[in-house]
């Protein structure tokens, strides 16, 4: 835990602005010093050096600033980026007809580098793409024309600026994905202890008295279910985490149509796992388009209906989901006495449609099949096989809308 603090807080971008500090206070004297050493030859040495009075004055009052984004605004870069502009702009005032049409250094030297750089730390590429332009434009203005040499350090900063911008913001991103990752460690490591403390105690004690509820008899056999219920769930919600609630009042099968984000099918099956009802499932996410996820997970309710109403209300039931590269397969098996020969025939001449609409008639439109599988006094087990590809079918494709699930038996 100790190292993962310690990478929270040691960003990426710390040593940048350090090394911008320093590079600015350098080159501010580095400024001067030209400045000095150049001092007879300027035509009006009182503008170079007032100038450049300002500028070590501004560059080492603002040093503090200098320790990371949060303090470099907006329109303290814009001042600080305008106080090298004014430094390019004054320089033919002060030198004259001299060193600048020379290609001599203009008055900040390459101190201007460091308000461009500061403003590639602060937003990326874009704004250091915007501050090297103006800063090219100011000294293609002041020099008047375009020499291979000015062009060149022009070029040079402007793609050095885009260059930096660009790391800082892949280094954010980085360090996002990273924060994400611990946080992600973090709280599954206090699952995991949670999981320790409630086996050792809450688990053991609901499932003792499911059993002496059990062996009783009476009414404490319904204390003792409602005991293996309880067991079952907080047994659910400690190894696979919360189930995501629905993202719309419509119903549990609802979701905004436009979202084309894929949904996990075992968030969408977990609210039918109960203390009868066992689903079972790889670790990872059985993701799906959202209408093939949402009707796939109405069939498999559609089933466990049907064993609710015809097996019995306390009858035991299996869901077991399979993710394979191009299909899903999901099997609903019951202890039940099996379908008797032709009772599906009889159910849909009855106009009692569940198996034929609002199982088969879900997955045909998916692209998909339904199977059911019956041996008389062995149970009935569906299997459900969904594509991952070519899933644009149910309402949007047919206009048809298959009936929810109402609880009734529907064979």
């Amino acid at each position: 835990m100790r190292r993962e603090a310690a990478a929270m807080s040691m960003s990426v971008e710390q040593p940048l602005w350090r090394a911008l500090t320093a590079y600015r206070a350098l080159t501010a004297v580095y400024a001067v010093a030209i400045a000095v050493v150049a001092r007879d030859s300027y035509e009006r040495p009182q503008v170079a050096f007032g100038y450049l009075a300002v500028l070590l004055v501004w560059t080492l009052a603002t040093l503090p600033r200098f320790t990371g984004a949060a303090r470099c605004t907006r329109p303290f870069l814009a001042v600080d980026t305008g106080l090298a502009l004014a430094g390019i702009l004054l320089t033919p005032l002060a030198d004259g007809a001299g060193r600048h049409a020379a290609d001599g250094p203009t008055l900040p030297s390459i101190w201007t580098a460091g308000a461009v750089l500061a403003c590639a730390l602060k937003g990326g590429w874009r704004w250091a793409a915007g501050a090297s332009t103006l800063v090219g434009a100011a000294n293609l203005a002041q020099r008047g024309e375009a020499s291979p040499n000015t062009l060149h350090n022009v070029l040079l900063v402007w793609v050095a600026a885009i260059a930096i911008g660009y790391v800082v913001e892949v280094a954010r991103a980085s360090e996002r994905t990273l924060a994400r990752a611990l946080e992600i460690q973090a709280a599954t490591r206090e699952r995991e202890r949670l999981a320790r403390d409630i086996h050792d105690g809450v688990l053991q004690v609901l499932a003792m008295v499911q059993r002496r509820g059990t062996a009783v008899g009476g009414e404490a056999a319904e204390l003792g279910r409602l005991a293996g219920e309880q067991e079952a769930a907080l047994r659910r919600l400690i190894t696979q985490g919360p189930v995501p609630e629905p993202r719309t009042a419509a119903g549990p099968d609802a979701a905004p149509e436009d979202d084309p984000r894929p949904q996990d099918l075992m968030a969408l099956l977990g609210r039918y796992a109960d203390a009868r009802v066992t689903l079972s499932g790889p670790g990872t996410p059985v993701e799906l388009a959202p209408h093939a996820a949402r009707e796939t997970a109405a069939a498999v309710g559609a089933a466990l209906d049907n064993v609710r109403t015809h097996v019995g209300p306390g009858a035991r039931a299996w869901v077991l989901v399979e993710d394979e590269p191009d299909q899903v397969l999901v099997s609903v098996r019951d202890e039940g006495p099996g379908i008797p020969e032709g009772r599906l025939a009889e159910a849909a001449e009855e106009g009692r449609l569940g198996v034929a609409q609002s199982i088969r008639g879900r997955l045909r439109d998916l692209g998909g099949t339904a199977e059911l599988v019956s041996v008389p006094g062995q149970g009935t087990e569906v299997e459900l096989t969904v594509p991952k590809q070519d899933q644009g079918g149910g309402e949007a494709a047919t206009g048809r809308r298959y009936p929810a699930r109402t609880g009734e038996g529907t064979q």
